[in-house]
């Protein structure tokens, strides 16, 4: 099949409202506030496109949640993109995408984020390169082994009928995707990353479905199990602590965040994945034993299931 973004479109607009559905009644108190926006035209005349950027504030579970929905398009791709692609260099482009992060109250209920997103490059009116990208990460402050678990068995059963390298290869991908070398750390837990992938239309589009249909399962139940579990004054300033490695991987790694900024995007969505609180401490270091000085021992790669 030809590939079709409308088609691909249509999935991610109505990705968009079921997830924020979802997450409303997750939260059972606040609503997400929409955002309609639009990119203007570029310099060489090409629209701009728009979104439609969701967010949540103050719920009783969700401190912060934001789903953004994109259809951007320009004349030319930046340096972050043509430096994989040298190729598309001068080609005009249009992408399409789901983007969230969501970040809880509770310390005990972990960070996550997804993105599914479709890419096409054209030189004179016709698509010269087109791909899926994507993916969801979980990242806990204080890690229950069920969770992770529950977590990566949704992500290797959503990819058992992509054969059975697609698991191990897009798991092994996120861990190395969501590294802060920095820090000699895992972003998280992991999940599933992957991008690039353009071998057939309609098998790598059942993919991105699977996968942006997957992220609820997976994350749902965690948050039932986790939103209501007591916490205090101590386990929420190692949130905050934490939340800093968030804003460090999205700002110094994150190739969508470079991308958006780099091609004029819009930058209030661009950064709606960043917390609404957070802190940095010089020097921290857990007790010794403590449940703080736990998480280090998560923050490797490892198989789950």
């Amino acid at each position: 099949m030809t590939p079709n973004i409308e088609l691909v479109r249509d999935y991610l607009t109505g990705l968009q409202d079921r997830i924020c559905a979802a997450i409303e009644a997750a939260d059972g108190q606040a609503r997400f506030a929409e955002d309609l926006w639009t990119r203007g035209p570029d310099g060489a005349g090409v629209p701009g496109g728009g979104g439609r950027t969701r967010v949540m504030r103050e719920g009783a579970v969700f401190e912060q949640a934001g789903v953004g929905f994109s259809d951007v398009s320009g004349s030319h791709l930046p340096p972050s993109a043509t430096a994989a692609r040298p190729e598309l260099a001068g080609a005009s482009w249009r992408a399409v995408g789901v983007s969230l992060v969501f970040h809880p109250r509770n310390p005990y209920l972990p960070t996550t984020h997804a993105n599914v997103r479709h890419f096409q490059a054209y030189r004179n009116g016709e698509i010269v390169a087109w791909w899926f990208g994507g993916g969801f990460d979980l990242t806990p402050f204080y890690p229950f082994d069920e969770d992770i678990v529950h977590w990566h068995t949704v992500a290797r059963d959503l990819c058992a009928p992509f054969g059975p390298r697609r698991y191990a290869e897009h798991k092994r991908w996120c861990d190395e995707y969501f590294f802060l070398r920095h820090r000699n750390e895992t972003r998280g837990v992991g999940g599933l990353f992957f991008d690039d992938l353009h071998e057939d239309f309609d098998r790598d589009f059942a993919y991105l479905r699977a996968v942006g249909d997957g992220f609820l399962d997976a994350y749902l139940p965690i948050v039932e199990r986790r939103k209501n579990t007591p916490y205090g004054e101590r386990e929420r300033e190692f949130q905050l602590y934490r939340r800093g490695r968030y804003v460090e991987f999205n700002l110094v790694y994150d190739r969508g965040t470079l991308f958006g900024l780099q091609s004029g995007g819009r930058t209030e969505s661009i950064l709606m994945s960043l917390p609404p609180r957070v802190r940095w401490q010089y020097g921290y270091q857990p007790e010794p034993g403590s449940p703080e000085a736990r998480l280090n021992e998560y923050l490797v790669a490892r198989d789950w299931v």
